[in-house]
């Protein structure tokens, strides 16, 4: 059979052809099949699970700024001095942690 080599930057691999067999399966990528679950997943759900991430991520990203903005709010009844005139009570509010952490 013929010789076929295949170089990279630090590999170098020689492949012998045998026979020019069709496969049985022509869509391969690297070796691996399109069956996998992950696979038939991404293609029949990808783009809800995209949507669901996106509404998802903006959903902690609101809560956590309406949290932090209660935790100054309730920081500002307590008659605490205020974060921009250079008070750190926000510092010690549960509230606040929280907006902080989600």
């Amino acid at each position: 059979g013929s010789l076929i080599t295949l170089s990279c930057l630090s590999h170098r691999v020689v492949c012998q052809v045998i026979s020019s067999a069709v496969p049985a399966d022509p869509v391969q990528e690297n070796g691996t099949s399109d069956s996998s679950w992950i696979t038939r997943l991404e293609n029949n759900y990808g783009f809800y699970i995209g949507l669901g991430l996106a509404v998802f991520s903006s959903f902690l990203i609101g809560s956590s700024v309406i949290l932090k903005k209660k935790g100054l709010l309730r920081l500002v009844e307590k008659g605490g001095t205020r974060a921009g005139d250079g008070g750190h009570g926000y510092l010690k509010d549960w509230l606040w942690w929280a907006g902080l952490l989600t």
